[in-house]
């Protein structure tokens, strides 16, 4: 069986871990792995945070209804989407692939001109919604690298955003929480999903080949 395969059948949202830290060369891997995540139009419209600290654990517990993995883990990944894209985002962009390729801004003009026309005529609702979704596809990115490192990862959305928006300071920052990401190991003797069988649709039900 492809590698791949057998590495996503090992992986499963756990929901205890049994506490230690995860090695700082793993973590570099999945942060990585999140920083090379592909968004629309590159623009990667969030903010991570990566929190090891104990006490700052249990304050945001409490946001995510004393769910225990969240003080268990090694590691609490926070994606905080922009509340909103300003022309002074796209200007850092260009600058960054001017500096990054070695080009001029001036000649990303006509690309700078697209996403003006394309992302700021739309309202602020409208790509808060979008930003929230690009971090989505980062958090993909990093259970796949998570799961290839052996280390568990959990996604979750089961907090109130408001809460830890107030206990990481996001809204001073124009950002707000979408998304928790648990890094450690998963507990066997606790978690009653560790050896269940994972549970998907059948092929057949879930690809419409056309």
């Amino acid at each position: 069986m492809n590698n791949l395969i057998e590495t996503l059948n090992w992986r499963y949202a756990a929901k205890r871990m049994k506490g230690g830290k995860i090695p700082a060369e793993k973590l570099d891997v999945i942060l990585k792995a999140i920083q090379l995540s592909p968004s629309s139009a590159g623009l990667q419209p969030y903010t991570v945070f990566v929190i090891e600290d104990d006490e700052m654990k249990k304050k945001i517990q409490k946001a995510a209804f004393m769910q225990p993995q969240i003080v268990e883990a090694s590691h609490l990944i926070v994606f905080a989407s922009w509340k909103k894209i300003t022309a002074a985002h796209l200007d850092d962009y260009m600058k960054l692939i001017a500096e990054t390729r070695g080009i001029t801004t001036d000649s990303l003009e006509g690309f700078k001109t697209s996403l003006t026309n394309g992302i700021l005529i739309r309202s602020e609702e409208v790509n808060a919604q979008w930003a929230a979704r690009q971090a989505y596809i980062a958090l993909g990115n990093a259970l796949v690298a998570a799961a290839s490192e052996q280390i568990d990862a959990t996604p979750m959305e089961g907090f109130d955003a408001d809460s830890l928006d107030e206990i990481l300071g996001l809204n001073e920052k124009d950002l707000r929480s979408v998304l928790i990401m648990t890094l450690g190991y998963r507990d066997d003797e606790n978690d009653v999903l560790a050896k269940a069988k994972k549970v998907r649709r059948p092929k057949e039900e879930l690809f419409v080949t056309i």
